[in-house]
């Protein structure tokens, strides 16, 4: 089987491990090409899994239709904002029987599209049968050092969701497949925005309380939004929903805790992006997330804090009074 994977980040090129693990001969693609050709000569992708011996059959390019032409799988694991010209660039020599499998997440600013309205609205009919979306509580950087982990598959689709479920499956990678694409998608988004959420927490200081509070708060408005877009609440309780948002929260590897947390400690939002070297999707998500929540009319108090913080400058001390001063209310509500 060859399988074309577009992105070589972290998630993208772990992804790729994985696959290439279990036999398939992969092609990952990517803009740098100093780093594609360290992929190619030294089987090592330094600059986003460090340390890590790649494995011989997968190989890198930086051309997109070599990536994509002829393959039996297509893996899309670029940042959320790249999506939509990278599609309108593949469409023309995408494989029409293929499973196109999105593991990027987050809400596209402006339009307000979840990812797989992006796939919809660009690709032609022929091919929304074979799309699917993975998500769920899976860091890069353990997932190469082939730690246990599950995540969700979601397709509108079941033939094409239990294939793409038995392509991945493997002794350290386990998958459940859900018709809940909304679900999935919702809940891998919204989740980095209540990250950095808990992470200004831990960077002011405050403990385990605090964070449970976010992670259980953000849950309910998350799945506040889901169920308004047509998602099943159970989805929430899953990988894709709880799992993720739990790791996202806690994890030290998380860039969208880690931008909360340097918020926290008092440097500014554009020195902390400046430096870092991946995308921490919470901060355009955080955006997006806030204006649909204003035009579907729901209320998404952790959501509109992050916003606030983010994009019009509130301090995180604030942030926190003002959640702690909201309005006693009925708890799920």
């Amino acid at each position: 089987m060859q399988i074309g994977v577009i992105g070589s980040g972290s998630f993208g090129s772990s992804l790729g491990v994985l696959l290439a693990d279990k036999g398939y001969d992969v092609t990952i693609w990517g803009r740098n090409s100093g780093l594609i050709q360290e992929i190619n000569e030294n089987h090592r992708n330094e600059k986003y899994l460090p340390g890590i011996d790649l494995p011989k059959n997968l190989k890198g390019s930086t051309s997109l239709e070599d990536a994509v032409r002829d393959k039996d799988m297509i893996v899309s694991a670029p940042p959320s904002h790249a999506i939509t010209d990278i599609l309108k660039e593949i469409k023309s020599f995408l494989p029409e029987k293929a499973p196109i499998v999105s593991a990027s997440k987050g809400i596209e600013n402006g339009s307000l599209r979840l990812v797989s309205e992006i796939f919809e609205a660009e690709l032609p009919g022929k091919f929304h049968s074979r799309l699917s979306y993975l998500s769920g509580p899976s860091f890069a950087k353990e997932l190469v050092k082939r730690v246990p982990t599950i995540v969700s598959i979601a397709s509108k689709n079941e033939a094409t969701a239990r294939k793409v479920q038995e392509i991945f499956s493997f002794t350290y990678f386990r998958t459940y497949w859900t018709p809940d694409v909304v679900g999935v998608e919702v809940g891998g988004s919204l989740k980095n925005v209540i990250a950095i959420a808990a992470g200004v927490s831990d960077g002011l200081g405050f403990g385990q309380n605090t964070r449970a509070a976010l992670i259980t708060r953000g849950l309910t408005e998350i799945s506040r939004l889901g169920v308004k877009l047509g998602a099943d609440p159970l989805t929430f309780l899953g990988p894709s929903g709880m799992g993720d948002l739990i790791l996202t929260c806690c994890g030290d590897a998380s860039r969208n805790r880690t931008v909360g947390f340097r918020l926290g400690k008092g440097e500014s939002l554009d020195s902390i992006l400046g430096g870092m070297v991946e995308v921490a999707e919470g901060v355009k998500t955080a955006k997006s997330g806030f204006e649909l929540s204003q035009k579907l009319g729901i209320e998404m108090a952790i959501t509109t804090e992050v916003y606030k913080m983010l994009y019009e400058h509130k301090n995180p001390k604030e942030v926190v009074r003002d959640l702690m001063g909201r309005d006693l209310k009925r708890e799920g509500l």
